[in-house]
């Protein structure tokens, strides 16, 4: 029986971690298409709002959806699993409704303080989802702590799917009408209300069903007021988590056209500079899809053998996490840089501000380090640590973000994400036990520069003797160069033996290559 439900466990884990890679790839890849369609300044004024959106979303989507399913997995009998659900309810219910009217009756004050108070009405339009966030958060916290994974994985790509159709259409509708670029705004951010309508169809009947016919008692203020801590210590760290990346953006939504402004840059140029700056959000992510899919694979051993007290399959697991993390996400940033001018005229149609994106593309290995030594810490029950180490880069950006851009322009803004990732870095690593910030005896870091150095420089050399003249001539640059940089980097790897055999053996297809591979050594041998 207890094996039954761990199988049913580690299935749902894996179709979790499947379907958050599809809606991760879902939320990059959506914005080249939309960037396209309306321009730069079409997308400042996405980007600008943007954050509001995706801190609601990570709310509803992973963070207080995890820690309702933990309270609930806690509790054996279903009633009592019923009215920690209803409490849950009740709770989401009071902080949504704090939110939607935040946004509703804040919308001018924030716009104002974003630089534009045109954006007001964008805003209004986000603060629509958090209407559907107390019940969409409840019920996927109780499937996922009753063990049914499904009903909250088709809900997450359901929502984004309809999300990313009303943000496109919203787009091509603007351009064939001639819609100006915040009308264009506030109906492609209603895509988020109705994504958030369409995941609460997938679950609503299932839901409804449990708790037909159920009557609870209100629980009294000071339940809640407890309640609503747990929610702050324990959730409030996976939700920072969460939104890392987001939270930033949101600092340079309030300060980059501002700190423009000041460098007497006009108003329009500004919305445009800050437009092109926010290409580089979707290739940062589109580097973490590559950067940590593999060591989504890696979290649930880590638990469990800490759980366990199987200290020495956790350090194994933990250095594996940390290779995976580190030479996937360099090898994605560093490809990114060695091709930005390239990939920036194919993804966006001009090369435009190329030197601030291969700043910003920096933290694709910064973000990929975070996230490994945050899972590690938070396998060791260091969340407060964590939590610390990510308000002090929060902290740093906020104060020199804006100062910065009145120096530097965007690069300003992107020194200034990449300092407050590193600081948040450096916090966590001193913090991760002294076993594993041991140095390396198969100087792993040794093998790893020279595979990316000769890779990356590969790459490069190819880009800048290729002749470009059209969008058609960089595609098949990306297509000669991305190969080969593949190619190169799995070679390099297998014959330099950057990784052990029991990280290739946890690769998918791992075992195949170690055949295909130590066949072709012995014939060559």
């Amino acid at each position: 029986m207890q094996n039954d439900q761990m199988k049913t466990l580690m299935k749902g884990a894996w179709l979790l971690s499947l379907t958050g890679l599809i809606a991760k790839l879902l939320s990059a890849v959506y914005r080249v298409p939309f960037q396209n369609l309306v321009g730069d300044t079409g997308f400042y004024v996405y980007q600008q709002v943007y954050p509001l959106y995706g801190i609601g979303m990570t709310f509803a989507l992973s963070g207080f959806p995890v820690f309702i399913s933990k309270l609930i997995a806690e509790a054996r009998e279903p009633e009592t699993q019923a009215e920690i659900t209803h409490h849950a309810l009740v709770l989401m219910t009071w902080l949504a409704a704090g939110m939607f009217l935040v946004l509703e009756l804040g919308a001018d004050l924030i716009a104002r303080l974003m630089a534009d108070a045109a954006l007001a009405p964008i805003i209004r339009s986000v603060g629509l989802m958090f209407l559907t966030m107390p019940v969409l958060a409840t019920a996927r916290g109780y499937f996922q702590g009753t063990f049914d994974m499904t009903k909250t994985a088709v809900s997450q790509v359901v929502e984004q799917v309809v999300r990313v159709a009303v943000i496109l259409i919203a787009a091509w509708i603007a351009v064939h009408r001639g819609w100006d670029p915040y009308r264009m705004g506030a109906w492609a951010m209603s895509g988020a209300f109705f994504g958030g309508l369409a995941a609460l169809a997938t679950v609503w009947w299932a839901y409804a069903k449990v708790f037909r016919g159920k009557h609870f008692a209100f629980a009294g203020f000071n339940h809640y007021l407890a309640l609503f801590r747990r929610f702050l210590h324990e959730g409030g760290s996976i939700a920072l988590f969460a939104t890392m990346l987001i939270v930033l953006q949101l600092i340079d939504s309030f300060t980059v056209t501002r700190g423009l402004a000041a460098q007497g840059v006009v108003p329009e140029t500004a919305k445009a500079l800050k437009g092109v700056y926010d290409r580089g959000q979707p290739l940062v992510q589109l580097g973490l899809v590559v950067a940590t899919s593999l060591s989504a694979t890696l979290l649930p051993s880590l638990t469990r053998s800490f759980a366990k007290g199987q200290m020495t399959t956790f350090l194994t697991t933990a250095r594996q996490l940390i290779h995976f993390n580190l030479s996937l996400s360099l090898a994605a940033a560093s490809g990114l840089i060695a091709l930005m001018p390239a990939i920036n005229w194919l993804l966006f149609g001009d090369m435009a501000d190329k030197t601030t994106l291969r700043i910003y593309t920096l933290s694709i290995v910064l973000v990929a380090m975070v996230n490994a030594y945050n899972a590690i810490l938070q396998s060791l029950n260091r969340f407060r640590i964590t939590t610390y180490a990510l308000i002090a880069g929060f902290v740093l950006k906020l104060v020199i973000n804006q100062p910065m851009v009145m120096l530097y322009g965007t690069k300003g803004a992107a020194i200034a994400t990449v300092l407050s990732l590193a600081v948040i870095l450096v916090l966590l690593y001193i913090q991760l036990p002294d076993v594993i910030r041991r140095p390396d005896p198969r100087q792993f870091e040794l093998r790893l520069f020279l595979v990316i150095s000769i890779m990356s420089v590969t790459v490069h050399e190819i880009a800048i003797h290729y002749v470009l003249q059209s969008r058609m001539d960089v595609l098949n640059l990306v297509a000669i160069t991305v190969p080969t940089g593949v190619v190169l980097y799995v070679v390099l790897a297998a014959v330099l033996k950057l990784y052990t055999v029991r990280e290739v053996l946890s690769i998918p297809l791992g075992r195949r290559f170690m055949k295909f591979w130590t066949k072709l050594t012995q014939r060559k041998g």
